[in-house]
C-alpha cells in the first residue's frame, strides 16, 4: 500500500482533447496521469495547460519513450528532461514500461516485449537502478501486452517482475487489462500472476479497454470500455493488493471525458464494495 498518496477516487489519463472541458467541468476524479514525453517542451501551450491542471488534481507521470530494455543507452536529455519535469510539478508516481522500442537510436511508436530470462533480467536491473539513481526515487515498472513468445524465455513473466522488484526495490504498476489480455493470448491463469507478485510492490493499477479479433488474439488498443472480464480481475485485485490508486486509460477513438470519468466511477463502485466486504 502506498502511505504516501491514498486518492478517494479513481482517476483518469490526462489527454489534450480534454484539457479545456476537465478545467470548465473539473469532474470528481481522484487524479490524473499525463504521458511525460508529451510535456517535454521548454514552454508552450502544453505546460501551461498541465500547470492550470496541476492546481486541481494530484498528478502522475508515464512514461513511453525511455525504453527500458533496449541496448541502447539512455539519452542524457530524456532523463533530465524527466527529472525537470518531475521537481517542477511533483507527480505523487512516476512509471514506465517493462519494454523496448528502440534500436540505435531509432524509435518505435511500440511497447514491445521482452524474453524472460536471467540474462534479460540482469540487464534491466542495472537500467533501472540507473533511471533510479538518477531521478532520485523509485520508479514504477508497468507490465506490457504481448502477442508473441520468446523461445528465450526461461521464466514466465510473474516470475520475471517478482525478480526485478527484488532485485531493484522498483514498485509495479499492474495493468489488469494486460494480465487479462495476455493470460487469453498465452493461455495462463491470471490468479497464478496476481498471487506472484509481491503486495507490497504494487502501487498503481491500470484499466484500459482491448479489442477481440476473431474471438481467437485479445489486442490491447485502449480503444473501448473495461471488458467485463477485465472488471472481475480487477476485483480479485483489489483482494490480493488492496485499494490501490487506479487510473482509467483510453488513447485511440478518445471519448466524451464524461464516458471516462463514467468509467473512474465504475472503478470507484468497486473500489466502495471491496471496502465494505473488508470492514
Amino acid at each position: 500500500m502506498n502511505s504516501i498518496f491514498f486518492p478517494l477516487k479513481a482517476g483518469i489519463g490526462l489527454r489534450s482533447v480534454h484539457y479545456q472541458a476537465l478545467l470548465e467541468t473539473r469532474p470528481a476524479v481522484g487524479w490524473l496521469e499525463a504521458h511525460s514525453e508529451n510535456y517535454f517542451s521548454a514552454g508552450g501551450a502544453t505546460l501551461r495547460w498541465l500547470t492550470r491542471l496541476r492546481e486541481l488534481y494530484p498528478l502522475s507521470l508515464h512514461g513511453v519513450g525511455l525504453s527500458l530494455g533496449s541496448t541502447d543507452q539512455f539519452a542524457v536529455s530524456h532523463l533530465e528532461k524527466l527529472k525537470q519535469l518531475i521537481a517542477r510539478f511533483e507527480p505523487v508516481l512516476v512509471s514506465e514500461h517493462l519494454s523496448w522500442s528502440s534500436v540505435n537510436q531509432r524509435f518505435f511508436n511500440e511497447l514491445l516485449p521482452l524474453p524472460y530470462n536471467e540474462s534479460t533480467l540482469a540487464y534491466l536491473s542495472q537500467r533501472i537502478d540507473q533511471v533510479q539513481h538518477y531521478l532520485g526515487r523509485q520508479l514504477l515498472i508497468e507490465n506490457v501486452s504481448s502477442y508473441i513468445q520468446f523461445k528465450a524465455s526461461t521464466m514466465p513473466e510473474w516470475v520475471f517482475i517478482r525478480e526485478l522488484v527484488q532485485r531493484t526495490g522498483c514498485g509495479v504498476l499492474l495493468d489488469i487489462n494486460n494480465v487479462y489480455v495476455n493470460a487469453f493470448n498465452h493461455g495462463f491463469n491470471p490468479e497464478t500472476y496476481l498471487a506472484a507478485i509481491p503486495s507490497d510492490a504494487v502501487k498503481e493499477f491500470h484499466l484500459v479497454g482491448f479489442e477481440n479479433h476473431h474471438e481467437s488474439l485479445l489486442i490491447d488498443t485502449h480503444s473501448r470500455t473495461v471488458a467485463d472480464g477485465v472488471w472481475e480481475w480487477y476485483q480479485k485485485a483489489l483482494t490480493y493488493f488492496g485499494d490501490i490508486p487506479t487510473i482509467i486509460e483510453w488513447d485511440n477513438d478518445i471519448p466524451e471525458l464524461k464516458q471516462l470519468v463514467n468509467e473512474a466511477e465504475k472503478a470507484d463502485n468497486y473500489r466502495k464494495i471491496y471496502h465494505e466486504r473488508t470492514q
